[in-house]
């Protein structure tokens, strides 16, 4: 007989094979140029031709096709790019908003509304060159001058009727920049998000350029889901619960409160709470339960399609039409593939055993949305069906029976994905498995069915927003629990994929010997070993946060962290934001000390936050006594000149402000705490806050004969890089080699400063940009220096140029990016 060319071997190496090529391309630090893609479809057409001869030929090609027309998709998402030139210039954009405005607040409390938008046209931008624009952008529309303060009644009635609707074209004048984010270890990959989302541009829209060129068409999708939203708000008192129902009915998961979300996060509910996979196959399933015996009313509809397979397809159909009207978000879409994929194969009579068919529904999925791999809603959704069809079905008949079959269905659940959750979310919660119990088929069969059944009836509203609240008091409770959460630093790829197998064994129907064998193999992932500075020696990290300073110490046993950056908007600083994941990702679970250099709000502006989430042994600072962070908890002291102390064998100096300065009552710049940190090997580091000219000299007046002078091998550039500090005078104290400029992308106080930077380039100073860099690490033991952006880098990564390249100036084991 004939061997089968498609036989399941094929099958299997040829769907393993194109999940592999997509996940090459994605580690790639960029894309492949025009020849190389020639030389790869010539690859691609010559493994196709031997695939029938060897099933090898047929994964390679299948393999080298997944990441030919993944790279091909790139280039087109990615192009247009906005060129820098055209950057923080007025430009008049033509278009539709292409979603639903989301509410934010912008510094000093000036409401306001993000959004999507489909460039159509640009405006004459007064060169001979018309700017190449990328064709969706997000923007940010102010109901005041930014900076302003917006009276509340003016700012709660720009929140609940928002200028700008979903559907309708407009003529802005916006000022745009790049898609760039922060680069941190343990951080959110903004520029990722944006990348998925097809959004290469942002910015702000210029107060008084704004037209409305045409409303919204009634049958306009995005324009009904702004109009229900409205509508939610309208019937539902308490804001925080018209966000849940919206989040439910509409997929818009801006809506939740971030307080919220910070709840169904640490109770491992946050799943349920948008438009997700599970949600989209209930309404399938829905659909198909409903529809079917009505088709089998109609002998002329079951002569002409079978009532089986019609329910199955208009399943199939509903579950389209939902996930388009709740927003056609990611999770969606990816269920929706899947189900038609499974519709699919059950129409064309294939009975693949089921790892092979989530194997297709993969393979689907990704072919649809080549960057689904990316997302930890991919892996937890398919890992999550993956471990209940491995764990086997249930006959139970009897209700006590199939209560039992639900609780270990959940138990399933949450050990099989608890390293999963672990790897991508770096945390656990210990409750999970409780609130599941009763979130899932509270949210899943009674409040979702409200929230959607609501735009019919609107009372139902109101009934879901009381259940919600008492599901959300039971969420408290479970979160008030002692170690509700357990955070844990990232471990090795090697512990990852040994966890993920032992918690594959834990679950299978197996000898009790396995199922602990598995357990053991999770061990390296739930107590990863986490690399510290040897004695004597410190390590120097220094995140990328924006326009503030923030710079953490690491010791063989001890923790310090200098300033805690600034405060973005009411309710969102980088305590939260980039401290706290950095200081979880590193290992770090308590602070020894934290230092305030002064009270600007780019310095302390995520100190409540920290001081909140981790335990702070003492905080020493130079602020005023009725500051109210001195009173936050930790025990308080002044910074003093003089100060000194002894960590594994580093030493630390407090080298200003002396106790005349605090009487002088100087301006909180020049009330910096100065901190210098040596290592027993002789390397130093001076960090030096906002420290301004004047003081700059008369510090190394103070210390410039002394035998243990200024002189530090890394600075943190004072001020930002301000024209008021670096001044000559301390720059040849200091005679560092490496200068850290931790500045926002684009800054608007124009940090670092040309003037500046010269400076230090005819110092022979490299210096190196947190836009540039992202977090930048230093080891005194003589390691090599890094960027976070180097290591990181993928080819949808933002390239910033940085001030002065690392090879114009030599220091010591500089590696920089």
């Amino acid at each position: 007989m004939a061997r089968q060319p498609w036989g399941a071997r094929e099958l299997v190496a040829a769907g393993l094979a194109w999940l592999a090529g997509l996940a090459l391309l994605h580690r790639c630090e960029r894309l492949p140029t025009t020849p190389e893609l020639a030389a790869l479809a010539l690859a691609v057409l010559l493994l196709g031709l031997l695939s029938r001869r060897h099933w090898l030929a047929l994964a390679a090609c299948v393999a080298l096709l997944a990441f030919t027309q993944g790279a091909l998709r790139a280039q087109w998402r990615m192009t247009p790019e906005l060129h820098p030139a055209w950057e923080g210039r007025d430009l008049v954009l033509s278009g539709r908003v292409d979603s639903l405005p989301i509410a934010i607040t912008g510094q000093g409390g000036v409401p306001g509304w993000r959004f999507e938008f489909a460039v159509e046209s640009v405006g004459p931008a007064g060169a001979a060159l018309p700017p190449e624009i990328p064709r969706r952008l997000m923007l940010l529309a102010y109901g005041g001058a930014q900076g302003g303060t917006a009276p509340a009644a003016a700012a709660q009635a720009f929140a609940e009727a928002p200028p700008i609707s979903a559907g309708e074209r407009w003529r802005f004048t916006a000022r745009l920049k790049r898609a760039h984010g922060l680069s941190n270890p343990g951080g959110f990959d903004a520029e990722l998000w944006l990348f998925e989302q097809g959004l290469r541009a942002s910015g702000s829209v210029r107060p008084g350029g704004s037209e409305r060129l045409q409303a919204a068409p009634w049958w306009e999708i995005d324009a009904a889901r702004q109009r229900l939203r409205t509508a939610i708000r309208a019937h539902v008192a308490d804001p925080g619960m018209a966000g849940v129902l919206a989040a439910l009915s509409l997929g818009d998961q801006n809506a939740i409160s971030h307080a919220d979300w910070g709840l169904f996060r640490d109770t491992a509910v946050a799943h349920l709470l948008s438009v997700s996979g599970m949600h989209v196959t209930l309404f399938a399933w829905l659909a198909a339960a409903l529809l079917g015996p009505l088709w089998r009313r109609s002998t002329w509809l079951c002569l002409r399609l079978p009532a089986p397979l019609a329910a199955r397809w208009l399943g199939v159909a509903a579950a389209l039409g939902y996930a388009l009207f709740s927003g056609w978000g990611v999770p969606a879409q990816r269920t929706v593939v899947m189900l038609a994929t499974v519709a699919g194969l059950q129409t064309l009579g294939l009975r693949w055993p089921w790892p092979l068919v989530l194997l297709g529904a993969a393979v689907a999925v990704t072919a649809a949305d080549p960057w689904a791999l990316m997302q930890p809603g991919f892996w937890l959704s398919f890992g999550a069906v993956g471990l209940l069809m491995a764990a086997g079905g249930d006959t139970s008949r009897t209700w006590r029976d199939r209560l039992a079959a639900a609780l270990r269905t959940q138990s399933i659940a949450t050990v099989g994905l608890a390293p999963l959750s672990l790897i991508c979310f770096a945390q656990l919660s210990l409750v999970g498995l409780l609130a599941n119990l009763v979130a899932i088929p509270l949210i899943s069969f009674v409040i979702t069915p409200l929230a959607l059944l609501g735009g019919l009836f609107a009372p139902l509203w109101s009934l879901a927003a009381l259940l919600m609240q008492g599901l959300m008091a039971w969420l408290r409770l479970l979160a008030a629990w002692p170690a509700a959460v357990w955070w844990l630093p990232a471990a090795p790829l090697w512990a990852q994929g040994l966890a993920l197998l032992g918690a594959a064994l834990m679950v299978m129907r197996l000898p009790w010997r396995l199922r602990l064998t598995g357990l053991a193999m999770t061990l390296p992932l739930l107590w990863p070993a986490v690399p510290r500075p040897p004695p004597g020696e410190f390590e120097l990290l220094a995140p990328d946060i924006g326009q503030g300073n923030a710079v953490l110490i690491r010791t063989q046993g001890h923790a310090l962290l200098f300033d805690t950056g600034p405060a973005y908007a009411p309710g969102a600083d980088a305590g939260e934001r980039v401290l706290l994941p950095l200081l979880r990702s590193q290992g770090v679970q308590r602070l020894d000390l934290l230092v305030l250099s002064h009270r600007d709000s780019d310095h302390v502006g995520g100190a409540a936050t920290l001081m909140q989430a981790l335990p702070v042994a003492e905080l020493r600072s130079s602020l005023e006594s009725g500051h109210p962070l001195l009173h936050a908890g930790p025990p308080a002291r002044r910074c003093e000149a003089g100060q000194g102390w002894t960590w594994d064998g580093v030493r630390f100096e407090m080298l200003h402000p002396t106790p005349a300065h605090y009487e002088a009552g100087l301006k909180p710049n020049d009330l910096s705490c100065v901190l210098r940190i040596s290592s027993a090997s002789g390397r130093r580091a001076l960090l030096a806050g906002d420290l301004e000219a004047e003081q700059e000299r008369r510090l190394a007046q103070r210390h410039g004969d002394s035998p243990g002078d200024l002189h530090a091998d890394v600075l943190l550039v004072p001020h930002h890089g301000s024209k008021t500090s670096s001044s000559a005078e301390f720059l040849a104290a200091v005679r560092p080699a490496v200068g850290i400029v931790q500045a926002g992308y684009r800054s608007r106080f124009g940090h670092p400063a040309p003037p500046v930077l010269a400076r230090y380039q005819a110092a022979g100073i490299a210096v190196v940009s947190s836009p540039s860099c992202g977090a930048w690490r230093w080891r005194s033991d003589g390691g090599a220096a890094s960027c976070e952006r180097a290591l990181s880098r993928r080819y949808w990564s933002d390239r910033v140029a940085p001030p002065i390249a690392p090879d114009e100036v030599t220091g010591p084991d500089w590696e920089g990016g």
